[in-house]
């Protein structure tokens, strides 16, 4: 289906508010008599008459590494499921709101943080044109919160970025039900490849990354594709699909659990 296969792809206006962001940054930083040098993953969208700040992808990557606030996905569930920022927590939607008015239920975010007001808090959605975070976060400063930030670039920003994403059962199974274009790897040793894996998953060690860009296991002629990758344990699907992702894929998630738990959710 190809609103699937465009639900979650880098969109070309990105290009353009990340190009602005820059100059901003530029400008803002750099001494009158130095020429700018900015830096991509330093960059923030720098909206005008926002109520929280911005976080960069770069202190993005240093709070979820050292787990100094939370991180929530701002998102519905099912987006959640299917692909979602490691280390993120996604909470149930306000009760109530239309869809083109979602936002997640403040009662629900301040359970997962023990009511405590002061807690560092990181809000991400669908990118610089998603209203969600920004919705989240006027709820939360209004209901008492003093330390929340926002990832406005997004998880389409976080991808671009080779940013690999994480995937849960039951998102796999949405993909393998309605976008019959991705493609799964499996980067366990052969020996257990061999002795069973996820139906239409091909083999794909870390080593072999490289070589599967010419003997046809990765989608050269997309690179938007969906890519899933799972392993025997979440570091060996992460790396996986990490060096994937540094081979310019822009779609690449990986499955955290373990395969005899994938085959039982999409049995």
């Amino acid at each position: 289906m190809s609103s699937l296969r465009s639900h979650q792809a880098l969109k070309p206006a990105l290009i353009g508010a990340l190009a602005s962001t820059l100059g901003m940054v530029a400008l803002s930083t750099a001494p009158a008599f130095a020429q700018a040098s900015p830096d991509i993953m330093q960059a923030t969208l720098s909206q005008p008459n926002d109520k929280t700040p911005e976080v960069s992808t770069e202190e993005l990557r240093r709070i979820l590494a050292d787990k100094s606030a939370t991180v929530f996905d701002a998102r519905p569930h099912l987006e959640f499921a299917i692909s979602h920022i490691p280390g993120a927590v996604n909470v149930a939607p306000k009760p109530g709101m239309a869809m083109s008015a979602y936002v997640s239920d403040v009662a629900e975010i301040g359970r997962v943080l023990g009511d405590r007001k002061d807690a560092p808090i990181v809000l991400y959605c669908n990118g610089p044109f998603c209203g969600k975070s920004k919705r989240l976060a006027e709820e939360l400063v209004a209901a008492g919160y003093t330390n929340a930030r926002r990832y406005q670039l997004g998880i389409p920003v976080w991808r671009a970025l080779d940013g690999v994403t994480q995937i849960e059962p039951e998102g796999i199974r949405y993909i393998r039900e309605g976008d019959k274009t991705a493609v799964f790897f499996d980067a366990r040793p052969a020996g257990e490849f061999k002795a069973g894996t996820l139906a239409g998953a091909h083999h794909l060690p870390k080593a072999e990354v490289s070589k599967a860009k010419d003997d046809g296991r990765l989608p050269m002629e997309d690179h938007n594709t969906r890519i899933v990758v799972f392993g025997e344990n979440p570091s060996q699907a992460r790396e996986v699909a990490e060096e994937i992702a540094k081979n310019a894929f822009h779609n690449v998630s990986f499955y955290a659990g373990a395969l005899t738990d994938l085959k039982l959710a999409n049995n």
